[in-house]
């Protein structure tokens, strides 16, 4: 990724910006971020903001008050010459700088002479990178003492903001030689020194220019200063370069004799800077130094090879995730006191937010005072609320409320304590399914390795209705995924925007759990999800029971009725139990033995109420509580499992899984991986990402009942090849009763062009785009005089830099009355995943010329963004910018051909006639599943046959590759033929819900074939071909002998592919018509189906 911020979280979610840790890389030549735009153009002659009485005299008001003119550089310096006539057309003379000075300069370019700056003697101020050393082009920054250049080098940006970024340090200072001498930037009204929030006034009335920070003094400004003209204010900081008149940028002779460093080489130097602050580009060639952990494969031998390279990465990202958390302490804070209903003290403070840390309820904090008005105390606690648009306070249910200063609220510091509890359990679950028989059955086992398996099919007398009691009535794609989920042992389903993933899921379980032997457990990454599914799933009358972490039980939840520890409490079969829980209530805690005896009988109920239940719902992580080990789970359902790590979906599947069903949906956003090492290495690939490259297909879900249908004609599109058919109709989305100016009044959205530029926010490492503000303010003030309610309008912005400065900004300047302001909700694309909105407004921030978009670029962030609302939509971002990106030139042609592209006034929109650059390459959504890999794998390795799991290996806890001979054939015909994968298969209402999977190259395998050539299928089973066999079943020993399937290859790669897939859809497209024929399966929903979908 050759633009900042190109690295997303979204290997998805929870993201709020660009985060601190944003990837600069280098080697992007012909690669995907190969764009024209990043030719940097002659540095001496770029454009800035600065107007011709900005730059006339020159007097900057620093540190106080104004400088002198003497203090400007000096007019006979032939860069200034050339600078200001390329912006005003004339020149501006200064007075003369000092002859100390000057002399200076010329020595310092007479020792120059032509040897590169690497190999010259360097003085102190020379830039940590390139060595550059020119006083009027570096600056030092005020935290780490390091000096930094103005140039760009190799990357995109320039030295010194490059390390304030990657660093996250913000104060820097001039050196003493050069034209401003030794200052500090600072704003002239508050001292602010944060110089991404630092711009610059001239003044109304006189000839000077001052610094001024964005907010609030820019904003609004104090009574004595209320001269300057805040209207002009611009950033000192522009297209990620000090502005030239504040710290040159070398000449480009200078740039080329520095040490040319690599933005790969930046942001290696940047993470030894934080073990070793001395350290230097030559640390970087140690042996070791650069060494990148293993990536994740398709498929492994076996699952020591497994816990092999998914353990390192884990214990990196728990590495990563313990020292980001440990940093963040904060002082000064000031507390007010509060007392629970539980009789337990609640702190509540201010605390700053961190992009690239979310504060989550249930986090264990420790809150310290070590002033002098009393002995140094410290308390833990869990945090009970979260800042919102109302009001910016956390709080903080304290663990203990003995001894507690209440009579103090001043200087109080805050830590994170950090658990490794949710990286134990995945390390735990990777060893268990290694070494545990009964962890998964064989057959699991072996298809999540990725060997070869007969595909099973499970005897199971199929219920006459496939709606679940109390929920709605499932569509005929919805019937058809539960109907073949039921007899399969491992199950995808996909579950696009608004298609009833939920309903679906919870009506699979149902019959689960009235089908077969045993407990079901149904698991999601997110508290939110589970309590979602425990209301769906409690609706049918099964016996439900929500496990929460104990952390969390205090919460209020919809579901608490459900929860573990309430229906303890309300348990009235031990009266014992029932007095303890009062007395503990009352007092807040109980005496020793009191307290041993209430453990012991609260662990009893526990496990009566589990015991009992029909279905257990908890986290992923959660399911390694210890209140769960001792039972086993014969089938597990996992939601949301894209947004899921690999490790994570595995705690609840070792739980004795011989039923698995993933669903989610790879087309949005993924697991949030903090560590860049090992988002690298595939750790932010999810599970059910794999399974599809080892072509595993997943049930789609087709029909929407969310969008108004000109919303969802796009996604449906681009992410789901045109398949998404619409259970909601245009009459019904349509609200002829508000007014507001749509474009087309039957197609509720449209595209606003806003050609105003990003900024850095005041942390460095996201943006804020004021112009999108302002006219976002504009969209949502007409939408609530129309008649819409706040919390029907949802604001989505990828960078938390612009939500926060909407927050302030809509407050401040909204014509409506602050309160209405306060209760829109303005969040992150990961915030909005799984929600939705009546009323969406998308503002893209990015406009620039060479930096790029960012995440914006990631397709599925993208596709999240625009299937929030349900009846409009409007985005705000710069056609220009956008349209170089094949991706967003896709979305603006199809706004554009549909005349909702618009520019001007609000109440005067007009049809935009811009002119769209010319994308870079053609889009492909599927790209990373057509390339074999949703990361850098080895695409011959999908092709590869798969290892076998033999007893050697399985039983032993070393890791040796044998891959036979024959492996090789296997890799040397996928390179013949130039192929990276099987092309990934989505079975839209065409998977038949008897046939055998499709078994990599050897096709389905009936019952009775015995495992010979003669029992290969070349078409995938149909019901009339299963009806009368038994099931196939693998018992525990078979994980430990060979996996069967295994066949030669008998024609070319190319036959194969060709033949297979188009057997494939031939079958299944009849056994839909065959399917769909059937009276119980017609379409009741006012909807056509749309058949196959078209490949």
């Amino acid at each position: 990724m050759a633009s900042y911020p190109d690295y997303a979280m979204s290997q998805g979610g929870d993201d709020d910006g660009d985060f601190g840790y944003l990837e600069f890389e280098a080697g992007t030549h012909d690669g995907p971020f190969d764009y024209s735009e990043f030719a940097m153009p002659s540095q001496q002659t770029q454009h800035t903001h600065a107007t011709q009485d900005d730059l006339n005299f020159m007097n900057l008001s620093l540190d106080g008050g104004p400088l002198s003119q003497s203090d400007l550089a000096s007019n006979d310096d032939p860069y200034h010459h050339q600078l200001n006539q390329h912006q005003h057309g004339h020149h501006h003379h200064h007075a003369s700088a000092s002859g100390d000075q000057r002399g200076f300069e010329e020595t310092d370019e007479l020792e120059l002479n032509d040897q590169p700056l690497a190999l010259t003697e360097l003085p102190p101020h020379a830039c940590k990178y390139c060595g550059i050393h020119s006083p009027s082009s570096v600056v030092k920054c005020e935290t780490c003492k390091k000096w930094f250049c103005n140039s760009r080098g190799n990357t995109s940006g320039s030295h010194i903001i490059n390390h304030l970024v990657r660093a996250k340090h913000k104060e820097v200072v001039l050196h003493a030689l050069s034209p401003l001498g030794e200052t500090t930037l600072e704003c002239y009204n508050c001292g602010c020194k944060n110089v991404f929030l630092l711009g610059f006034i001239p003044a109304k009335s006189d000839t000077v220019v001052v610094l001024l920070c964005r907010q609030p003094c820019a904003s609004m400004p104090s009574s004595k200063d209320m001269n300057w003209d805040t209207s002009q204010w611009l950033p000192l900081i522009d297209d990620r370069c000090f502005l030239p008149w504040l710290v040159k940028i070398p000449p480009e002779q200078e740039q080329l004799r520095a040490r040319q460093i690599t933005a790969m080489q930046i942001t290696k130097l940047e993470d030894l800077w934080r073990e070793n602050p001395n350290a230097t580009l030559e640390d970087l060639e140690r042996p070791g130094a650069d060494d990148e952990p293993q990536s994740v494969l398709t498929r492994y031998e076996d699952a020591y090879q497994y816990q092999n390279i998914f353990g390192p990465l884990v214990k990196m990202e728990a590495d990563y995730d313990k020292r980001l958390k440990e940093s963040q302490t904060q002082d000064g804070i000031t507390v007010m006191w509060d007392m629970g209903l539980n009789q337990k003290r609640v702190a509540w403070f201010a605390f700053a937010k961190f992009e690239e840390l979310r504060l989550a309820v249930g986090d264990e904090l420790r809150l310290r005072y070590n002033g002098e008005l009393r002995k140094p105390w410290e308390c833990t606690g869990h945090v009970i609320k979260l800042p919102n648009n109302v009001s910016d306070d956390v709080g903080l249910e304290l663990r203990r409320s003995d001894d507690t200063p209440l009579d103090i609220i001043h200087n109080y510091s805050v830590d994170f304590v950090w658990k490794s509890t949710s990286f134990d359990r995945m390390q735990l679950a990777m060893k268990t399914f290694a070494v545990d028989e009964s962890s998964v059955s064989g057959y699991i086992y072996h298809r999540l390795l990725g060997h070869e398996v007969e595909s099973q099919i499970l005897k199971t007398q199929m219920p006459k209705r496939f709606s679940a009691p109390n929920l709605p009535e499932l569509n005929h794609s919805q019937v058809f995924a539960v109907k073949s989920v039921l007899q399969k042992p491992l199950s995808l389903i996909q579950g696009p925007p608004g298609t009833g993933k939920t309903v679906t899921s919870a009506s699979l379980v149902y019959h689960l759990a009235k089908m077969n032997m045993g407990q079901v457990l149904v698991c999601a990454p997110s508290n939110v999800a589970v309590d979602q599914l425990t209301e769906k799933i409690n609706a049918t009358r099964l016996k439900v029971v929500r496990m929460t972490a104990k952390s969390r039980e205090a919460l209020d939840s919809p579901v608490k009725a459900l929860t573990l520890h309430e229906q303890v409490i309300n348990n009235d079969t031990n009266p014992e139990l029932q007095k303890l829980i009062q007395l503990k209530n009352e007092q807040g805690e109980l005496s020793s033995s009191d307290e041993k005896k209430y453990k012991s009988l609260k662990k009893q109920c526990e496990r009566e109420i589990l015991s009992n239940a029909d279905v257990i719902l908890c986290t992923c992580v959660g399911a390694g509580d210890p209140r769960l080990s001792k039972l086993k789970f014969r089938t597990v359902l996992i939601d949301e499992a894209t947004q899921a790590t690999e490790p994570e979906c595995m705690i609840p599947l070792v739980l004795g899984a011989k039923q698995a069903v993933l669903v989610g949906d790879h087309q949005q956003l993924g697991p949030v991986i903090m560590n860049k090492k090992a988002a690298r290495a595939g750790l932010c690939q999810s599970l059910f990402e794999r399974l599809i490259i080892l072509g595993l297909h997943p049930i789609r879900l087709q029909v929407q009942y969310r969008m108004h249908p000109c919303l969802s004609e796009y996604p449906s599109n681009m992410f789901y090849e045109g398949s998404l058919q619409n259970g909601v109709t245009t009459a019904e989305r349509l609200r002829r009763h508000v007014d507001f100016p749509w474009p087309i009044a039957e197609t509720p959205m449209f595209f606003y062009s806003c050609l105003g530029q990003e900024e850095i926010s005041s942390s460095g490492t996201s943006y804020l785009n004021r112009t999108e503000a302002s006219n976002c303010e504009k969209v949502v003030t007409k939408f609530l005089k129309s008649g819409i309610l706040p919390q029907q309008i949802g604001i989505i912005t990828p960078y938390e830099g612009q939500r926060s400065y909407l927050v302030n900004y809509m407050g401040f300047n909204g014509s409506m009355r602050k309160e209405l302001y306060k209760e829109i909700e303005v969040a992150s694309v990961d915030a909005f995943q799984g929600r939705e909105k009546d009323y969406i407004i998308v503002s893209c921030v990015r406009s620039n010329e060479h930096q790029g978009i960012g995440f914006l670029n990631d397709p599925r962030r993208l596709n999240v963004a625009l299937t929030r609302a349900r009846y409009g939509l409007v985005i705000l971002g710069n056609p220009k910018v956008l349209s170089k990106h094949p991706l967003w030139h896709h979305l603006l042609v199809h706004y554009k051909e549909r005349d909702c592209l618009v520019e001007g006034p609000l109440n005067n929109l007009k049809i935009s006639m811009i002119q769209f650059s010319k994308p870079r390459k053609a889009h492909n959504p599927d790209e990373r599943f057509l390339n074999g890999q949703a990361h850098a794998v080895d695409a011959r390795e999908v092709f590869a046959r798969p290892p076998l799991a033999s007893a050697a290996r399985r039983m032993n806890n070393q890791y040796t590759p044998d891959y036979s001979s024959s492996s090789s054939r296997y890799n040397n015909n996928a390179n013949q033929h130039g192929l990276g994968s099987q092309l990934p298969f989505t079975q839209d209402l065409s998977q038949s819900s008897y046939g055998g999977g499709r078994k990599g190259k050897s096709g389905g395998l009936s019952a009775n074939s015995n495992g010979n050539n003669n029992g290969i299928s070349s078409r995938p089973m149909t019901q009339n071909t299963y009806s009368s066999q038994a099931s196939i079943n693998i018992s525990q020993s078979d994980r430990i002998q060979s996996a069967p399937g295994h066949h030669g290859l008998g024609h070319s790669m190319s036959s194969l592919m060709s033949q297979e897939s188009m057997g494939y859809l031939d079958d299944y497209k009849s056994q839909q018509d065959d399917y769909l024929s059937q009276d119980s399966f017609a379409p009741s929903n006012g909807f056509q189906s749309q058949g196959f979908t078209q490949y």
